[in-house]
C-alpha cells in the first residue's frame, strides 16, 4: 500500500498540489498517494489527528489552517516558529513535526529559477499577515540594505518589523508613506490579487530596475503582475515557482529525495497557459 499524504485546507478543491506531488513521485520512483481533504476549521484538529492515526505519513496545510497547525503539532522547526505557522507536517517516531517551507520556496524561485542576484537590495514587502511573516526570514537572508514592510494599517507592519529586527534592517510604514522611494525587489504578500486588485501603493516605487513578485498566482497575469508590467518593471513574476519549490521542500522532508523542479514547473506553466486560453 502506498504511503498516504494529504493537503488540508478550506476550500482546497482548486489546488495543484496533487499534480505537483504526483510528478515528483513518478520522477523519484516513490510509492505514495496524495489527496485533497476539504476540512472546515471546526473539524481541522480531529481530521488531521484521524489522518495520522490511520497511518498518514505526512501532510500539507493551507488556508485557513496554517496557524491552527502550529498549535496542533508536537514540535516546530525554527522556521515554523519564526513564521508562527505550519504548512508541512512530518510524522516522526517522537510525534508530529511542523515545518514551514514557504520562505524556502520563495527564495529558491527568486535565486535559482529566476536567477536574480542583488548586492544589498532595497526590498519592499507588501502586507503584514501570515504570508508576509512566512517570507521574512527568506528575504532577510538576501542581506538587504533595507526591508520595508508596508501595510494598509501600519500597526501590524510595525509589530512584524519589531519581531524580526534582530535578523536585519527592518522598517515599517503605511502604503501611502512610500512616495518617492524606489526598490530593487517588491514582494506582494497581500491577498489583493485574489480579488483582482492591487495594493494602494504609489506608482513611483517601481522603476526600470525593479523586480516585482506576486506570491499569488493565476491562469493569466495576476493584477499585481499586470500593474508592474504597465509601470515598466524589469521583471514581473507570479508565484508558480514558489508553489513548486515549497512543495519540493516538503517532498524532501517526507521522502528524503530532492526532486527536480524544472520539468514540474514547466508542466504547470503549460497547464496554466492552457487554462488561461480556455473559454470560461
Amino acid at each position: 500500500m502506498p504511503d498516504a499524504y494529504a493537503l488540508f485546507g478550506y476550500p482546497v478543491h482548486h489546488s495543484w498540489s496533487p499534480f505537483i506531488h504526483g510528478m515528483f513521485a513518478r520522477q523519484a520512483g516513490q510509492d505514495m498517494s496524495y489527496r485533497l481533504l476539504e476540512t472546515p476549521p471546526e473539524r481541522f484538529r480531529n481530521d488531521v489527528l484521524a489522518f495520522f492515526t490511520g497511518g498518514g505519513a505526512g501532510a500539507n496545510v493551507t488556508l485557513p489552517h496554517k496557524r491552527a497547525a502550529a498549535d496542533l503539532v508536537n514540535e516546530l522547526t525554527r522556521r515554523a516558529q519564526l513564521a508562527d505557522a505550519v504548512n508541512t507536517i512530518v510524522r516522526r517516531d517522537e510525534g508530529l513535526v511542523g515545518d514551514n517551507t514557504d520562505g524556502a520556496g520563495l527564495l529558491a524561485d527568486l535565486t535559482r529559477n529566476l536567477k536574480l542576484r542583488w548586492d544589498s537590495p532595497r526590498i519592499l514587502l507588501l502586507g503584514a499577515g501570515g504570508a508576509a511573516r512566512g517570507a521574512m526570514e527568506a528575504l532577510l537572508s538576501l542581506q538587504p540594505r533595507l526591508l520595508m514592510i508596508a501595510n494598509r494599517t501600519v500597526g501590524r507592519a510595525v509589530e512584524l518589523a519589531t519581531e524580526f529586527a534582530e535578523l536585519g534592517p527592518v522598517a515599517a510604514c503605511e502604503f501611502s508613506k512610500l512616495e518617492h522611494r524606489s526598490f530593487d525587489l517588491i514582494v506582494n504578500a497581500t491577498s489583493a490579487s485574489l480579488h483582482g486588485d492591487v495594493p494602494l501603493v504609489p506608482i513611483d516605487v517601481v522603476d526600470s530596475t525593479t523586480t516585482c513578485y506576486d506570491m499569488a498566482y493565476g491562469a493569466g497575469d495576476t493584477a499585481f503582475v499586470a500593474w508592474a508590467k504597465r509601470l515598466g518593471a524589469a521583471h514581473a513574476e507570479q508565484g508558480w515557482g514558489m508553489l513548486v519549490e515549497q512543495a519540493a521542500e516538503a517532498f524532501q522532508l517526507w521522502r528524503g529525495v530532492q526532486p527536480d523542479t524544472a520539468p514540474v514547473l514547466a508542466a504547470l506553466r503549460r497547464r496554466a497557459a492552457m487554462a488561461a486560453r480556455s473559454p470560461s
